[in-house]
């Protein structure tokens, strides 16, 4: 850690001046060489603020929906309607209750009234479009029956398959099948004993390759990756710095672990700088002493808000502070920068910069699992310590093979240009899809390279209508509302894919303007132009 005197003359230096002024909304972004892919700087990014009276709305709705469920439940209690919810047994009545908390409130009178918005069986390749099994419920959605009738080529809006891997093509698959015929689809073993196949080994090397760095591993499982290896890099006496919006898997890891854990707040550096500049003065709380480790987590591309991680000074603080950097690219490996090597590619930072580079093979890639990638000295470290790789079952054959075919077509390796043309295009679809739902006055989060693009709804009402509103125009759509997101910022979440095509975005285009008008949706106040790369907002002087 640096010297308390050399802290106090830094003090009153801000940190994204050293960064080259990153993260102000002067910072437009600059194009890769010959790419058409948006990368380097990163640009401010919006979050626009719902008008007063939307909020007000909200509330009120979610207000005359907690009244009517303390209705129904006295109803319950005496027996006028139909208990379906999990109870206690009579005998335990006089036990600590273990259902009756508010989430179970607000399941059992909210969530079941809008449950046929979730859970939807499909029948088909969840590709571009996939065709969807029809259901009823006689009961309010407690319980569901399938009609035996297929809504077919319904447009898929919801789905992770960013670079369209998550494919039925027989000559794309071929090796899949070839490996499926040679190994088997199951390992029955850990990598440690006798579940480490060569190519789990040709997936690690291709990994770090891939990523730019020594060494890498991989795992069965992405949410074991980041939940079973924290463990093993942090424990007591070591403080973790956890960016508000982690997902779930770094916050279970965080807990774990046995650290201490302290929230910034979301991509906000003057939050982090002050924690860690306390924690670098104060350190451990009553005997002072230096913390062991410093563990800065955070994702690259946040899956509910669409936002991108502010890389370049969180690095600068990062070395400032003398922390370690952990680094999820669950969302954004394969799906931004110009050859989709993710956020390090994107802001042009040396992979070596991030102590921890973890990713999954979920989305980008069309498999399963995940990675650890860094130095040789912290894989070497994992492969002995971390309770993934030492009790997790190895990675199925096919689903490595798939990881290799798509890792490899993205690089160029195959022989094609089919896994850059992808990435373009995925690049190409978000610039155009954010580009058109804000000119319709939307409010949608995020960054403008995302692929994950959130549509906020607000009202509880309106969320079960849009989703059944766009499923009657074959549009198959993702609504989130409490507990993934906060009570009053209910959305729904379009994740768009290089497996779309201009028509299929044009005619989802179309039904949400539809249903925008028809919902009173579209409450944007900000005024966006039609052309927005005419201009560069940042230019303030007259051209001579």
């Amino acid at each position: 850690y640096m010297k308390t005197s050399e802290l106090e003359r830094c003090q009153g230096s801000n940190i994204i001046s050293d960064c080259g002024r990153l993260g102000k909304a002067e910072m437009m972004y600059k194009n890769g060489p010959g790419t058409g892919v948006a990368s380097r700087q990163y640009k401010q990014e919006s979050f626009e603020q719902a008008p007063m009276y939307v909020a007000v709305m909200t509330y009120l709705g979610y207000g005359i929906v907690t009244l009517f469920g303390y209705l129904r439940d006295f109803l319950r209690a005496v027996e006028l309607e139909r208990c379906h919810v999990a109870q206690e047994k009579e005998e335990q009545k006089d036990f600590v209750p273990l259902y009756q908390d508010f989430e179970n409130f607000y399941t059992r009178n909210l969530y079941m009234r809008v449950r046929d918005n979730w859970n939807r069986p499909i029948c088909s390749l969840p590709g571009p479009v996939f065709d969807l099994m029809e259901r009823v419920s006689d009961d309010y959605n407690w319980t569901f029956r399938l009609t035996g009738r297929t809504i077919h080529n319904v447009i898929n809006t919801g789905s992770y398959n960013y670079l369209g891997f998550a494919e039925n093509s027989a000559d794309f698959l071929k090796t899949v099948a070839d490996v499926t015929c040679q190994y088997g689809v199951g390992v029955c073993s850990t990598r440690q004993e006798i579940g480490n196949l060569g190519i789990h080994e040709e997936l690690d090397k291709l990994v770090a390759n891939f990523l730019g760095v020594e060494s890498s591993m991989t795992f069965g499982m992405g949410f074991a990756t980041n939940s079973m290896n924290i463990p093993a890099l942090v424990g007591k006496g070591c403080l973790i710095l956890s960016d508000e919006l982690n997902h779930t898997s770094l916050i279970l890891g965080a807990r774990l672990s046995g650290a201490t854990i302290r929230v910034f707040k979301h991509n906000n550096m003057l939050s982090l700088e002050k924690m860690l500049r306390e924690a670098v003065c104060s350190g451990q709380p009553r005997t002072h002493r230096p913390w062991r480790k410093i563990l800065i987590m955070v994702e690259g591309i946040y899956s509910m808000e669409g936002s991108v991680v502010r890389l370049s000074e969180i690095i600068a603080l990062k070395k400032k502070y003398k922390a370690y950097l952990y680094l999820d690219e669950a969302h954004s490996i394969g799906a931004v920068g110009p050859s989709g090597r993710g956020v390090t590619e994107l802001f042009d930072v040396d992979p070596a910069d991030v102590d921890v580079m973890m990713g999954t093979f979920t989305k980008s890639f069309g498999a399963a699992g995940g990675y650890i990638a860094g130095k040789k000295e912290l894989v070497d470290y994992l492969r002995s310590h971390s309770h993934s790789a030492a009790y997790g079952t190895a990675m199925s054959p096919p689903v490595t093979q798939q990881i290799i075919r798509a890792m490899k077509c993205i690089m160029g390796n195959d022989g094609t240009t089919e896994g850059i043309r992808r990435v373009r295009q995925l690049a190409e679809n978000i610039r155009y899809f954010r580009a058109r739902l804000k000119e319709m006055g939307y409010i949608i989060y995020g960054s403008d390279d995302s692929p994950v693009v959130p549509v906020l709804l607000y009202m509880p009402g309106k969320v079960a209508a849009f989703a059944r509103e766009m499923l009657e125009r074959k549009v198959g759509v993702v609504v989130v509302g409490f507990p993934a997101t906060p009570i009053a910022e209910a959305r729904a979440r379009f994740c768009l894919s290089a497996s779309h095509t201009r028509e299929m975005l044009n005619q989802v285009l179309h039904h949400l303007n539809e249903v925008g008008d028809n919902l009173c949706l579209k409450i944007s106040q900000q005024k966006y132009s039609s052309q927005p790369d005419l201009y560069n907002e940042a230019n303030f002087e007259p051209d001579s």
